[in-house]
């Protein structure tokens, strides 16, 4: 059920405390998958989350929830658009960027670094990864962490409480457009 896959994987985001989060999602048929994927932003629309199907494969789609308002204020942040710029985005539009990420996805079968930008990530953190190859980062927790350890642990901790507490709502019979925080 992709309602549970969304509590599970983005609560963060359905928060309000987190750009985005991806996640693979298995489905049984098309008309299931896009069924389910309209009504979710049919649900959450208004509350400024919206739910884009980046790629699919055999019956899996890798899925990105995020908060268009939050993606176009990180884009625009100091050195973001030199950045991106590198990988073939000429503007900092978030639709734009996210169909240009959608590309990029469908051009190769890992993940594209400036990935993380699309998800909060901060951009020392996204260049750390990609100077030491991965390697020699300070801490790993939702993403490996190369600049500011003491900021991204609290981070951590407070994407973790809020699933808990979401996860938990969910379980009692709230739903995700009772727990998803308005923009």
């Amino acid at each position: 059920m992709l309602e549970k896959s969304v509590i599970e994987h983005c609560s963060p985001t359905l928060a309000s405390i987190k750009t985005g989060n991806l996640f693979t999602y298995k489905y049984e048929s098309e008309e299931e998958l896009w069924k389910s994927v309209e009504g979710f932003n049919e649900c959450v629309r208004e509350k400024g989350v919206s739910l884009t199907v980046l790629r699919r494969s055999e019956k899996k789609a890798l899925i990105y929830v995020c908060r268009f308002s939050s993606l176009e204020r990180d884009l625009k942040k100091p050195g973001v658009a030199n950045f991106i710029k590198k990988y073939g985005y000429e503007s900092t539009d978030p639709a734009y960027a996210l169909e240009r990420l959608r590309s990029r996805l469908a051009q190769k079968e890992d993940f594209p670094h400036e990935i993380g930008l699309f998800l909060g990530y901060p951009l020392g953190d996204v260049i750390g990864f990609i100077k030491n190859a991965g390697q020699n980062c300070k801490c790993v927790g939702c993403w490996k962490v190369y600049c500011n350890e003491c900021e991204a642990i609290k981070a951590f901790a407070r994407f973790k409480k809020c699933t808990s507490v979401y996860v938990r709502l969910w379980n009692q019979g709230r739903s995700v457009r009772q727990l998803t925080v308005a923009a």
